[in-house]
């Protein structure tokens, strides 16, 4: 029998990304796992790709800053 203290709580794998658009400078708070391509609120570059999983940066239009929760 295993004690409840003892059950590991599972830790979510996705995170809230904070990316820097590269073309206008602005930022944007994005989903590590979006299912649509997410676009700069500024100038509408989109900064993501969905994959099914994991969303794919475009690393040549965005930059991570830091990761958020």
């Amino acid at each position: 029998m295993v004690k409840k203290r003892k059950i590991l709580i599972p830790q979510p794998r996705s995170r809230f990304l904070k990316v820097i658009c590269k073309v206008c400078g602005a930022e944007n708070v994005v989903f590590s796992h979006a299912t649509f391509p997410v676009r700069c609120k500024v100038c509408g570059t989109v900064l993501v790709k969905p994959t099914g999983g994991k969303a794919y940066i475009l690393r040549d239009r965005a930059e991570i800053v830091a990761e958020l929760g």
